[in-house]
């Protein structure tokens, strides 16, 4: 039997990157998984149907997590698809970087919405489905605990905020058996965030492994917290980013 076997699972921003990477794992380990994407419906549809030709169970979800509708439809059209939900996997996020002086209010809105917002009203609605057992685990960033340059610091709050809304959570849901993690990576080879930017060099002379990691580095954290394994590990966040903060 596969460790998620029978388990359904919700990841936000699923359809590329780190996320079309848990989405995958998940999948692989047994899960039926829905996942949200914003614009490529070519990519999230290739992904599904891809997970289902394997042998998988996989649904992509339209929604913007800028609107705080269409992140409680997304849970609902889980739930309504699948028949519950038991891992709410929040990767969704955006970064904007810009000297201080440049950000506007429109600015602060969109990354917060976001990546802060979008997180808490997620789980807000995972809520009324997860039953003991059930998984909260948000994807965050290594710069929650260090900025490592300029021009970082609309993201940086972003995502050091949810080292507070991991612990709180954590302590409300307990007493319920159901744990809320935070997953801090740091330089994944993405599009977003490619191994061969003109950033790349710097960025792992400073690092203790000297390369950039994968999705698949961070879906197997997370398939691990997901997993039976995980069940003692709350309110507390894992930093993967081969040393960079170290």
């Amino acid at each position: 039997m596969k460790k998620l076997e029978n388990k359904i699972a919700l990841v936000t921003g699923g359809s590329r990157g780190i996320g079309a990477a848990i989405v995958r794992r998940l999948a692989g380990d047994g899960a039926k998984v829905a996942f949200t994407y914003t614009r490529s419906n070519e990519k999230a549809e290739a992904l599904a149907a891809e997970i289902t030709a394997a042998g998988g169970e996989a649904f992509a979800i339209a929604a913007d997590n800028t609107k705080s509708e269409e992140v409680v439809s997304a849970v609902n059209k889980t739930v309504q698809k699948f028949g519950g939900l038991d891992i709410l996997v929040s990767n969704a996020g955006v970064y904007i970087g810009k000297e201080f002086g440049e950000h506007t209010i429109d600015d602060y809105d969109q990354v917060m919405d976001v990546n802060v917002k979008a997180v808490y009203v997620a789980a807000l609605q995972a809520v009324k489905h997860l039953k003991a057992g059930g998984r909260i685990i948000t994807i965050g960033s290594n710069m929650a605990d260090n900025a490592l340059g300029a021009q970082n610091t609309l993201y940086a709050m972003s995502k050091s905020t949810l080292q507070g809304f991991t612990r709180g959570l954590a302590r409300d849901l307990g007493p319920k058996g159901i744990t809320v993690t935070l997953v801090q990576p740091g330089p994944i080879d993405t599009d977003m965030n490619p191994a061969d930017s003109e950033l790349a060099d710097f960025v792992r002379s400073k690092m203790a492994i000297p390369a950039y990691g994968t999705g698949d580095d961070i879906a197997g954290l997370v398939s691990f917290l997901a997993s039976e394994d995980g069940k003692y590990i709350t309110g507390s966040w894992v930093t993967i980013d081969g040393g960079l903060n170290a």
